[in-house]
């Protein structure tokens, strides 16, 4: 791709070297002899021709500042430089050497064509003032990136491009996207950019509007679907708290249902009290006077000694069902708290439910065996003096109910 180092000597733009070139290139008759004698002026020079010279480096050319056009192709020029006083130029031919990065072209604002061709540039750079640009070579380089090309928009009146011979080309949609990013081109590789490819380039356009109407779309149904989860999550969260003053009033119902009970059962328990106390009492003075014939159990009987002792074990019963009673209510109670703070807890969390603690207040160990029968025996009196059921019926407690 580039021009390695002749047998010759490489060679520096020196006087000997833009004398001579002058002079061939300038008229050869008489008024070309003439010129030689008297000497040529460089600022009259526009046209100035260096190729195959083993040109090493560019330099010494600030003289000739009318310049136009300057060829220095097929040399082995490894940079740009040197060439800031030529403002003039409108055609530079570079190709054919060993360049590696495009530099040292910012004066040049006046540049038309310009030639890269065959040398060991990867990038197309530092080329933003040459705003006049309408032909420019660079094929046969190391252009990799087909994006590399889009810099090329800057240039509007850029008519003719070559890129051919560099890895860039090889890609499939590469003369589609060459001409739907550079839509004034004219010639494209030594070719006319015909119809079909513009056609193809208009459909792929059209396409591509289609797909952005639809990605706006789409866009807009996320953005309305989004709404909508963010509505539907605010009336969760409100049903949620609907829910859980639900489940509190509710609880605080159960609690006052169950709470207006149990004062009944104290009454209850009361008056059973009172009148197992009346025939506890009868029946020890039948007893004591020998009219009581019926068979008593001996450990009942060893409570019907006297009236203290009587009394004794039938409070005794009295406070062991009242215990119960309480005990009953504080295990409603607890267990209905429980209940609540577990249902709204499955609600608010549904993936961590909580371990509820076993209900408080469990019945205690209560009494002693004496006067637990002492009142089944007396609650079998009481029947057979025809006490009311809901009166002399079993102590409360004596069946878990």
């Amino acid at each position: 791709m580039s021009r390695l180092y002749d047998t010759i000597e490489p060679n520096v733009i020196d006087e000997k070297m833009l004398q001579k070139a002058v002079e061939e290139q300038g008229p050869q008759e008489e008024l070309g002899q003439l010129a030689k004698r008297e000497g040529i002026d460089y600022k009259d020079v526009t046209e100035l021709q260096l190729d195959f010279r083993n040109i090493l480096k560019i330099d010494n050319l600030w003289q000739f500042v009318n310049l136009t056009k300057l060829q220095l192709d097929n040399n082995i020029i490894e940079k740009i430089e040197a060439l800031d006083s030529l403002v003039h130029l409108i055609w530079l031919d570079l190709s054919f050497n060993n360049i590696e990065v495009i530099e040292g072209l910012e004066a040049l604002v006046k540049l038309q064509d310009l030639s890269l061709y065959n040398n060991r540039i990867s990038k197309i750079e530092n080329l933003d003032t040459l705003q006049e640009l309408q032909v420019f070579s660079i094929g046969n380089n190391n252009l990799t990136a087909l994006e590399n090309v889009v810099y090329l928009r800057q240039f509007k009146n850029l008519r003719t491009l070559n890129l051919t011979g560099n890895p860039v080309c090889e890609n499939e949609q590469y003369s589609m996207f060459i001409a739907a990013h550079l839509p004034d081109l004219v010639y494209l590789d030594f070719r006319l950019v015909d119809e079909n490819t513009l056609l193809d380039v208009i459909q792929n356009l059209s396409n591509f509007e289609i797909a952005d109407s639809k990605l706006v779309k789409y866009n807009e149904d996320i953005t309305q679907l989004s709404d909508m989860l963010m509505t539907l999550e605010m009336q969760t969260v409100d049903q949620l708290e609907v829910r859980q003053g639900d489940v509190s009033a509710k609880c605080q119902i159960e609690n006052t249902g169950a709470a207006s009970l149990l004062p009944y059962c104290r009454d209850l328990e009361n008056h059973h009290h009172e009148k197992l106390l009346e025939i506890a009492i009868t029946t020890l003075e039948k007893i004591v006077k020998s009219e009581f014939d019926e068979e008593m159990p001996d450990d009942v009987r060893l409570l019907f000694v006297d009236k203290d002792t009587i009394v004794n074990a039938v409070n005794a019963s009295h406070d062991i069902h009242l215990l119960k009673i309480d005990n009953r209510e504080d295990d409603i109670i607890t267990k209905a708290n429980s209940w609540s703070s577990s249902v709204i807890e499955e609600v608010r969390k549904p993936l961590r439910l909580g371990e509820q603690n076993p209900a408080q207040g469990k019945d205690k160990q209560q009494g002693n065996e004496s006067t637990l029968s002492c009142s089944s025996f007396l609650v079998q009196q009481a029947e057979r003096h025809q006490v009311p059921a809901n009166v002399a019926g079993p102590l409360p407690g004596s069946q878990r109910g």
